[in-house]
C-alpha cells in the first residue's frame, strides 16, 4: 500500500480534518492508544500540552495507508502494517491513534502518532522516514501479491504524465482531464524539430505557444489557460530554448489570447458549454444516489454497532455474575478456582470481540461493493466527459485549420465539400 507521512503540529487543525464526513463518507476511529482523553481531539490537545515542556514543535508524525483500490484488506491486516511501520520508524508504544476513512468506495487509514516520549521528555526522532517508509511499502505490496506501482518498484520511475497539485486544481476549473492536457502537448513536442512544426502541432489539437512575462514559454489552450510550458513537458527552460529559441516573433499572452477570442466559434464554445452542462446534470443525479446511498450506509453501521454495543454488555453481565464474591470468592481465591473462572472470561472475551469485528467487517465489505458499482457508474461518466471534450478540442483544431487557410486546398482538390461555414 502507499504510505505517506509527515512530521507535524497543529494537532486540533488535524484532529478536525480526520473526522470530516464532508469530505468522507465514512469515519471511526479505530483505536486510540496511550492518551487520557477519549477522543481524537483531546488526544491531539493532550500530546500538545506535553510538547510545550519540550522544545519540540512538530510533535506529531502523521501517517496515511493507501491499499490498492481493488484490495480488500481487513482491519488486522491495517493493524499489522501500522504495527510495522512504528517500529521501523522508532515509535514503539508511543500514543497513537488510527482511524479509518471511506470515500468513493475506497478505504484507507491513518494513524498518527505524538513523538513525545513522557518518561524522558524528548521527541523520538523520526529520520529518513520517506526511505524507511518506501521499504515496508514495497515489503507490503509484495507480502500481499498486489500490483506494485512503477513508482514505487523503482524510484524515480514515475508516470511522466503526474502533475502537481495546482495543475489539478487549474484542470477541474477547465473541467478537462489534465493527465490529457500533458500527453497531447509532449506528443506534439515529439513529433516536432523547430517551433513552426511545433507551433501547427498544438494548433491542430487546439492549443497556442505564446511568450510569458516570466515563465518563458507558455501553451494556451482553446478557452485561454496558461500553462507553462517548460512544466508540462517535465523539461528545463534550457532544453526548451534548445529546440524553439528565445521567442522571437512569438505573440505575448493577452494577444494570443486575443486572438483566440477571436477565430474561436461561438458554436464550438455552445457545444463544450452543452456539454458541461449535461455531464454536471448526470453527476449530480448519480451524486444524489450517492448521498442517498452514505446516508443508509451510516445507518445500518450504526444499528449494528449499536447491537453489538448491546451483546457486549450483556455478555460482560453474564461473565461478571460468574465470579463468586464473599467469603466463597475468597475461598475461590485460595483453591485457584477464581483465576480458572477469570481467564475464561477472559477468552470468551476476546473471542466475542474476534466475532463482532467479523460482523462489522462483513457489513463494511457488502457496503464497499455496492459503492463500488455505483463509482464505476462515476467513472464511466467521467471517462464519456473526457472523449467529449478531446472530440471538441480536436473541432478547434480542424477549425483553426480551415480558417487560416490550411487544408483547404487539399481538401478542395479531393472534392470534399467543407458544408462546415466555418469561414470567418
Amino acid at each position: 500500500m502507499i504510505l505517506k507521512g509527515s512530521q507535524r503540529s497543529g494537532g486540533a487543525d488535524l484532529a478536525a480534518h480526520l473526522l470530516r464526513t464532508d469530505d468522507n463518507e465514512h469515519v471511526r476511529v479505530h483505536e486510540l492508544r496511550g492518551f487520557v482523553a477519549d477522543n481524537l481531539s483531546g488526544a491531539f490537545k493532550e500530546a500538545e500540552a506535553i510538547s510545550r515542556g519540550t522544545k519540540c514543535r512538530q510533535y506529531l508524525f502523521s501517517l496515511s495507508l493507501s491499499p490498492p483500490e481493488a484490495a480488500r484488506v481487513s482491519v488486522a491486516d491495517f493493524e499489522a502494517a501500522i504495527d510495522r511501520i512504528e517500529t521501523r520508524l522508532g515509535l514503539d508504544n508511543q500514543p497513537r491513534a488510527i482511524i479509518f476513512h471511506e470515500k468513493e468506495g475506497r478505504r484507507h487509514a491513518h494513524c498518527v502518532w505524538s513523538r513525545i516520549d513522557a518518561q524522558t521528555m524528548t521527541a523520538r526522532p523520526v529520520s529518513f522516514f520517506k526511505n524507511k517508509l518506501m521499504e515496508v511499502s514495497r515489503g507490503l505490496y509484495l507480502d500481499h501479491g498486489w500490483q506494485m506501482p512503477n513508482g514505487i518498484a523503482a524510484k524515480g520511475d514515475r508516470n511522466p504524465t503526474n502533475f502537481t497539485l495546482a495543475e489539478w486544481q487549474q484542470a477541474k476549473r477547465q473541467g478537462m482531464d489534465p493527465r490529457w492536457t500533458k500527453e497531447a502537448v509532449q506528443a506534439c513536442w515529439k513529433q516536432s524539430d523547430n517551433r513552426q512544426s511545433f507551433e501547427r502541432s498544438l494548433q491542430a489539437r487546439g492549443f497556442f505557444l505564446a511568450k510569458g512575462d516570466k515563465r518563458g514559454f507558455v501553451v494556451l489552450d482553446h478557452m485561454g489557460e496558461v500553462q507553462s510550458l517548460p512544466r508540462v513537458l517535465d523539461l528545463k527552460t534550457k532544453e526548451v530554448r534548445a529546440r524553439l529559441g528565445d521567442g522571437d516573433g512569438l505573440k505575448s499572452v493577452a494577444e494570443t489570447s486575443e486572438a483566440i477570442a477571436k477565430r474561436m466559434r461561438p458554436a464550438i464554445r455552445r457545444h463544450i458549454d452543452e456539454s458541461r452542462e449535461r455531464f454536471a446534470k448526470r453527476s449530480a443525479t448519480l451524486g444524489a444516489v450517492k448521498e442517498e446511498m452514505t446516508r443508509g450506509h451510516r445507518k445500518a453501521r450504526a444499528e449494528l454497532d449499536g447491537q453489538l454495543d448491546k451483546d457486549w454488555l450483556a455478555a460482560s453481565r453474564e461473565r461478571a455474575a460468574r465470579l463468586p464474591k464473599g467469603l466463597l470468592g475468597i475461598w475461590h481465591r485460595i483453591t485457584g478456582k477464581y483465576q480458572e473462572v477469570r481467564a475464561q472470561s477472559e477468552r470468551e472475551a476476546e473471542r466475542l470481540r474476534e466475532r463482532q469485528e467479523a460482523q462489522r467487517q462483513k457489513l463494511i465489505d457488502q457496503q464497499r461493493e455496492e459503492r463500488a458499482a455505483l463509482q464505476a457508474e462515476f467513472k464511466d461518466l467521467r471517462k464519456e466527459q473526457a472523449a467529449q471534450l478531446r472530440d471538441l478540442r480536436s473541432d478547434v483544431g480542424r477549425f483553426l485549420k480551415f480558417s487560416n487557410g490550411e487544408g483547404r486546398e487539399a481538401s478542395q482538390s479531393r472534392g470534399v465539400d467543407l458544408g462546415l461555414s466555418l469561414r470567418r
